[in-house]
């Protein structure tokens, strides 16, 4: 992929002119796919239940996807600007400002005066219309994570090209019609929701194939989606990559083209890779994370005009490589995670430092989020053994901790559920955890929370965990780099002609690359309303190869 491809135009305009993507034309060879582990049974009485689900009613059965990546948009949308940021003061309550009413949308008529009974019935008419148009009220299922999530269909055949190609995490797009990959082949891959999982027909769902492949040309340091994408519009349909030794790439996520690119350079002049990127949730900016510096390009800018932002002023502050960015859902705060094993708070408006927590990590932090309320902050590093909760009112101590397994560098990810209620992560163990935050103590004492479930997701390393804007559905990506030992050499050898395969090294049958889809809502009986009892779910059975 060239460095220098991109575009004069807007990210947000006209999709400019980039290069194709590679690995198109070559399809992946075909393989077996992975071996499926044994789940860790929370009851040891109860037997697994299959993917197979009970048909739903026809209420339910309206879920509808909108355009999908690679489809033809029907819409347009626009953005808008954040509010000014307040002031964070260490010790005092962060308030939620109060969202003002846009004009036009269940308004009076001068947008916030009172209604008459006819606007009245109409937004009555709108509000029972409208469920099936908003995901996020009407289409929302809650999660259930009383018994283990059943997985429905996944990815592994597209990973077997390369033995060590091992996935980096997986990312649900905003308006969650596909999913994003990234992988050892640094190859970024967008994935499609099945059609299935809208109809509830799920008795036989294919393998997943991605519907773009967008090549980087080294080792992909983080990627991100824009915050407004919507398959509706072409225009917010982007997300952004940033690998070493190259530009910050702004790739189409309906033609996996480059659109535009953002040209980081040092005090030599010289190109550097950002490490870590993240737009803000206006998406009018792009915050990259350098070593003791944070660069933000404007999204309708590209080039490489960009503010700087150093973490460390006169020796104070935040040191160390900038490896992770959240931004607060109430407050214009962002955090900023470094490898120098904490974290920041810091200003929209001007950048400036306004709390920096104390350090409690182990290694380097390379994961965080804000909660929903925007009251607490997750934070978690390599090599170390915790989640971290603080509570920004209160910044001197932790409110809880959650103990993973973490025994690599590599970036293991954690997500919460849109209502902040369940936090989920991998581990090198191979198990996803499942905490309920709700059951923290109410006094704020510091406790190791237990985990509610912990279910076995891949035959390796689960080191990538997001769960879907609306749906109870989870996607998990899995592998990790093998060093194998120096005796496997040898053996293997050794081990030519008939039997070689059942000589083959524990360290290999682990082994486990591959996308993993999950539904983690209601297996119950089907709701009121539906016409046919819910068929029995016939026995699992486990690949035992």
């Amino acid at each position: 992929m060239s460095d220098s491809a991109g575009s004069g135009e807007g990210v947000g305009g006209v999709a400019g002119t980039g290069p194709d993507a590679e690995a198109d034309s070559e399809p992946p060879h075909q393989a077996p796919g992975p071996s499926e582990g044994d789940q860790l049974e929370v009851d040891v009485t109860s037997e697994p239940l299959s993917a197979k689900r009970p048909k739903m009613s026809e209420e339910e059965q309206r879920l509808e996807p909108g355009a999908v990546c690679g489809e033809t948009p029907a819409e347009t949308g626009s953005l808008q600007d954040d509010p000014a940021p307040p002031e964070l003061r260490t010790g005092e309550p962060l308030q939620c400002e109060e969202e003002e009413p846009v004009s036009g949308e269940h308004d009076g008529p001068l947008g916030g005066g009172e209604t008459t009974p006819e606007e009245e019935e109409e937004e009555e008419e709108e509000d029972d219309n409208g469920a099936a148009e908003s995901p996020s009220e009407g289409q929302r299922l809650g999660l259930d994570f009383t018994q283990n999530p059943q997985m429905l269909t996944g990815a592994w055949t597209e990973y077997s090209n390369l033995p060590e190609n091992y996935l980096k995490g997986c990312k649900w797009a905003p308006d969650g019609s596909c999913i994003l990959t990234n992988s050892a082949d640094n190859v970024l891959r967008v994935y499609n929701l099945p059609p299935e999982i809208y109809s509830y027909n799920w008795d036989a769902l294919p393998e997943m194939s991605p519907v773009l492949r967008m090549a980087e040309g080294d080792t992909v340091y983080d990627y991100c989606w824009y915050p407004k994408m919507s398959s509706l519009d072409a225009d917010t349909c982007f997300l952004a990559s940033s690998s070493r030794d190259n530009p910050i790439h702004v790739w189409d996520a309906f033609h996996g083209e480059v659109r535009a690119s953002f040209r980081p350079y040092n005090h030599l002049d010289e190109l550097t890779a950002a490490h870590s990127l993240c737009f803000s949730p206006d998406g009018a900016r792009l915050y990259c994370g350098f070593d003791k510096t944070v660069r933000i390009f404007y999204t309708d800018r590209p080039g490489r005009d960009c503010e700087e932002r150093p973490t460390v002023v006169k020796k104070q502050g935040q040191g160390g490589i900038i490896s992770c960015f959240g931004f607060s859902p109430c407050q214009t705060v962002y955090a900023c995670g470094s490898y120098s094993r904490c974290a920041g708070l810091y200003s929209c408006q001007d950048g400036s430092l306004l709390a920096l927590l104390p350090t409690r990590h182990h290694g380097g932090l390379t994961h965080l989020l804000f909660s929903p309320d925007g009251n607490y902050l997750y934070t978690g590093g390599r090599k170390d053994p915790e989640i971290l909760c603080w509570d920004i009112r209160e910044l001197s101590k932790v409110v809880f901790s959650l103990e993973r397994n973490v025994a690599t560098n590599q970036r293991i990810y954690f997500d919460l559920d849109p209502s902040g209620r369940y936090l989920l992560s991998g581990d090198t163990e191979r198990v996803v955890s499942v905490w309920d935050t709700q059951t923290a103590p109410p006094d704020g004492t510091e406790e190791l929370l237990q985990p509610e479930l912990r279910f076995q997701a891949h035959g390796d390393c689960t080191n990538g965990i997001s769960i879907h804007p609306f749906m109870p559905l989870l996607a998990t990506s899995g592998g990790q780099r093998q060093f194998p030992s120096p005796g496997d050499s040898e053996g293997d050898s050794a081990s030519g002609g008939e039997g070689g395969d059942a000589a083959a090294s524990p360290q290999k049958s682990r082994r486990d690359n591959s996308l993993s889809l999950w539904w983690a809502g209601p297996l119950g009986p089907a709701p009121e309303g539906s016409r046919e009892p819910p068929e029995a779910p016939p026995p699992q059975t486990a690949d035992t190869r």
